[in-house]
């Protein structure tokens, strides 16, 4: 009989599907959804730009455009799914830019176009930014998560302040530390978005990531490696000097995501390991256009060759 990890089952890892089957009880989609938002960090509030390596258009679906209505944007998610999958269950995802960076009011009409827009639709996850949720909007939260799941995923990326300078964030590390531990007050899930290989970061450092993360009310993790996308001032800095950034090779990704997984705390889900960018908008680095479901499986494969797991260095 296989091992059972202290998450329940024989993975390696506290894999995210397993999670929303305990949840839910079956297969869960999350369904896209932009209502224009932009961040603090664009419209001049902290600055302008936004951050050098963001390009929206890498991962979002050709029906979220803000000028379709929100239920629009939900029954055309749905559509394309449910012919494959008649049962599946969604969780509207509020995913593009800065989703709390409105009045809290504005948010509430929001978020409930999308849960009432179809009865499959089961939860709500938002993606924001640390700097941009307070008290009165996780309380607001707290109110609808009395009827549906609800999660907050904030775009952490690093936990060295000189990082998110340099990548432009205009937000803190203890921002960061300040808004999960919020979510934890209001009964609030916290998902938090890691990026690896940013400019100027040590391995020691990347590692250390996982060390800080453990240590905060984190429900879910999203791991994505540096990918230099079109149309962004990482693409400029990156053609200018390619020495600017040290990306990843697949193989040296998978190493270092072990090891940091090695160190990451058990009782957080692992929801992503890695982002793949469409290749018309990718200029480096393409991995032999491989999918997330192939590197997964070859994380998995490694996991086992090496005979270790999650939070086997995690030190409580």
């Amino acid at each position: 009989m296989s091992e059972l990890y202290r998450w329940g089952h024989s993975r390696r890892y506290n894999d995210y599907p397993s999670y929303i089957k305990r949840i839910y009880g079956g297969r869960v989609q999350k369904i896209s959804v932009n209502v224009g938002f932009s961040c603090p960090n664009r419209d001049g509030t902290k600055g302008t730009g936004g951050c050098i390596y963001c390009n929206n258009k890498t991962f979002k679906p050709g029906y979220c455009e803000p000028e379709i209505p929100v239920k629009e944007q939900i029954e055309k998610g749905i559509t394309f799914f449910e012919k494959k999958y008649p049962d599946m269950l969604y969780m509207a995802y509020f995913q593009s830019y800065t989703n709390t960076y409105a009045p809290v009011d504005d948010l509430r009409k929001l978020y409930m176009q999308a849960l009432s827009a179809n009865k499959k639709v089961k939860g709500l996850v938002i993606g924001t930014r640390p700097d941009c949720v307070n008290d009165e909007i996780l309380q607001m939260l707290r109110d609808i998560a009395g009827d549906y799941p609800v999660t907050v995923e904030f775009g952490i990326e690093s936990t060295i302040d000189r990082t998110l300078t340099e990548i432009n964030r205009c937000h803190t590390w203890q921002d960061s530390i300040d808004a999960i531990n919020l979510c934890e007050k209001y009964n609030i899930d916290a998902g938090a978005h890691i990026i690896l290989g940013l400019p100027g970061e040590t391995k020691y450092e990347m590692l250390a990531h996982a060390d800080a993360i453990s240590k905060l009310p984190v429900k879910t993790l999203k791991l994505h490696q540096l990918q230099v996308t079109k149309n962004t001032m990482l693409a400029k800095r990156y053609l200018q000097n390619p020495d600017y950034v040290q990306l990843f090779t697949l193989n040296d990704y998978i190493d270092f995501v072990i090891q940091f997984i090695e160190k990451l705390n058990p009782e957080i889900i692992i929801e992503r390991f890695v982002s793949t960018s469409p290749l018309d908008k990718l200029i480096a680095p393409h991995w032999n256009r491989m999918k997330n479901f192939e590197i997964v499986a070859k994380i998995e494969k490694e996991l086992e060759k090496r005979d270790t797991f999650q939070g086997k260095f995690y030190k409580e």
